[in-house]
């Protein structure tokens, strides 16, 4: 493609290229790093960075143009072979950029945005079930991996950036891929990167506290997951949790046609009868069209929610009821989700990814359904993250478990004895001790727990590693409660 038919799509500011300066793009990035010959590099202004710093290497390395912010990018006079283009807002150009470079995917893929604080990854694994269950072929970009027919892309970002995101959908549409669910962040909704996304369909889980350091409010952590639905175009539709406050809210902002999910209240599609079991949950799903019986081996009232919102969406997109039953009756298990640790003990692990009060407080109270004895946590918060969800953590955690004890998360560049107390600012109880070092306080927690008992290590969940200042360190919590059973000899 052409320099002057890729920035057709721009708004551009000042005087228009002439054709003795058209020349064939081979790429865009706005990765300095990752610019070859003849390459577009998109300055874009981040939040810790500001790409215009990055302009003298990425010319460096073969950038034929650059895309610069109007206002607020100083940048040196333009090599004479280089084109400089200014615009209003690079976040914006580079998602429009990528959309005309890749040839508007989104256009022919199906693409499913999936937002809300808990339950967006699982809600992507039970709709890539029913998917593949109807014989479609889906694809998924979520938190634990990007994947589409037999590639597995290890995700550095929930939801990546708007020139990866669309060129990973280019290569999903030569797959054959035909939906493709993506887990959309409020992170990535407030920095535009799914802009130039067609979304199909949207789907909202719920919302609670949680990214408060960035957000600032959650009148504005809202306000940012809102932003899918008011960009839903009057034909696509959106699927939405009507027992969650912010969700009824939601029906409000968006065009698109609404249907609606719940347990309590009133809905297109609701759970009745639900009985819970330690290995099962089991309900009647009622919709206009029938009530069916559902067998999941998902455990928790958290999981209803997420079940309900998968099938309400199937059944919108016109998959028969018997086909999504099966569907979601074949999945068992998301990895890091409440995933039990099998092991010839006479007690219970468990691995999970709650990281915000909220998602404690279910996973505590659906363990607390099945278990008489004690239960046992292990957990921490991360760094540079959201501080004042830090002691409503801890406290959460003292009032619903037995016993806690409070360790390491990814501590990245904040001093972790700090984390560690603000912790300690929400517990009232004496029921808990500290141990920093995460594999000692795994250790502990199993030397712990005796006949009946449960221990839950939550926090990181499929995570493999740790982050420690500016070291990445190995670390799956799966692996390491493996090693403690041995050397503990369970």
């Amino acid at each position: 493609m052409k320099i002057t038919e890729l920035i057709e799509v721009l708004d551009t500011v000042g005087s228009p290229l002439n054709l003795s300066q058209d020349f064939q793009v081979a790429g865009i990035s706005s990765n300095s790093k990752q610019v070859k010959d003849d390459f577009v590099f998109v300055a874009v202004k981040g939040t810790r960075e500001d790409g215009s710093k990055f302009i003298d290497e990425a010319i460096k390395n073969g950038a034929k143009a650059v895309i610069v912010q109007s206002r607020g990018q100083g940048f040196a006079k333009s090599p004479s072979k280089v084109l400089f283009i200014k615009v209003k807002d690079t976040r914006r150009a580079s998602g429009r950029l990528a959309a005309q470079f890749y040839g508007n995917p989104s256009s022919e893929v199906k693409v499913v945005g999936i937002t809300g604080t808990n339950g967006k990854t699982t809600v992507t694994y039970l709709i890539e079930s029913l998917l593949n269950e109807a014989g479609a072929i889906p694809a998924v970009i979520g938190t634990i991996n990007y994947r589409f027919k037999d590639r597995i892309i290890l995700s550095k970002n929930t939801t990546p950036g708007p020139i990866e995101l669309q060129g990973i959908l280019a290569d999903m549409l030569k797959q054959g891929v035909t939906h493709c669910l993506v887990e959309v962040s409020s992170h990535a909704l407030d920095q535009q990167r799914t802009e130039c996304i067609a979304f199909h369909s949207a789907i909202f889980t719920n919302l609670t506290q949680d990214h408060l350091d960035y957000h600032k409010t959650l009148q504005r952590y809202f306000l940012a997951k809102a932003r899918l639905f008011k960009n839903l175009s009057p034909g696509s539709f959106a699927v939405i949790n009507n027992d969650d406050k912010y969700g009824r809210r939601l029906k409000r902002e968006t065009r698109a046609k609404v249907i609606t999910y719940a347990i309590e209240n009133n809905a297109d599609v609701r759970a009745r009868a639900i009985k819970f079991d330690p290995m099962y949950t089991e309900f009647i799903l009622v919709s206009r069209a029938c009530e069916m019986k559902f067998r999941s081996a998902l455990i928790g009232r958290h999981n209803v929610y997420n079940l309900l919102a998968a099938a309400a969406w199937a059944a919108e997109l016109g998959v028969d009821m018997p086909v999504i039953k099966s569907g979601l009756e074949r999945f068992s298990c998301v990895p890091g989700r409440l995933e039990r640790i099998d092991f010839q003990g006479d007690f219970s692990v468990f691995v999970d990814y709650a990281h915000t009060e909220d998602a404690l407080k279910n996973i505590l109270q659906t363990l607390r359904k099945f278990y008489k004895k004690k239960i046992i946590v292990v957990f921490g918060c991360g760094g540079e993250r959201d501080k004042t969800k830090r002691p409503k953590m801890g406290r959460v955690v003292s009032e619903l478990s037995d016993y806690a004890i409070i360790t390491n998360d990814n501590p990245r560049s904040e001093d972790p004895d700090k984390i560690i107390r603000d912790i300690k600012l929400g517990i009232r109880k004496k029921n808990y001790c500290v141990m920093p070092g995460r594999y000692q306080a795994i250790k502990k927690s199993l030397s712990l727990a005796r006949t009946g008992d449960i221990v839950l290590v939550a926090g990181k969940g499929h995570e493999n590693y740790q982050i420690i200042k500016e070291r990445v360190i190995h670390f799956d919590d799966r692996q390491v409660i493996r090693e403690c059973l041995k050397s503990l000899k369970f």
